[in-house]
């Protein structure tokens, strides 16, 4: 655990696998409460320069703009990469040809913080669906 956020950066290059850093994990908790669409986590990265997000999908084809689509028919804005997919207890890198799928858990790296408003209403439902 570190409390000075400038020895972050030191220690995760050395032999310890993961620094935690109480002021970090209080901001992605702010972020994610902040956030539009339903964001289970926020983790601030390069400093707060990008983020990543987990983002939990809803909907079906009709009603989502990522529901039962493969990654390279979503229109990511630029800066914007889908990392992983969490489904149940399985875990799937985001290939081109990976499908979207409703309750999936989609881990959105966003390098531009601009973008991110789009990613968030990308990732919501069509106000029909409710």
């Amino acid at each position: 655990m570190i409390n000075r956020s400038s020895y972050v950066d030191l220690v995760q290059g050395g032999k310890i696998d993961i620094a935690l850093s109480p002021a970090h994990v209080t901001i992605g908790s702010l972020l994610a409460y902040v956030r539009q669409g339903d964001v289970a986590v926020v983790h601030a990265l390069r400093r707060g320069a990008a983020e990543a997000l987990e983002m939990v999908v809803h909907g079906e084809r009709q009603s989502s703009k990522v529901v039962g689509r493969r990654i390279d028919e979503i229109e990511l804005p630029k800066g914007a990469t889908i990392g992983t997919i969490v489904r149940g207890e399985q875990v799937i890198m985001g290939h081109h040809d990976t499908v979207i799928e409703a309750d999936d858990h989609v881990i959105v790296f966003v390098i531009n913080k601009k973008m991110i408003s789009k990613v968030e209403k990308l990732f919501q439902v069509d106000i029909g669906f409710f």
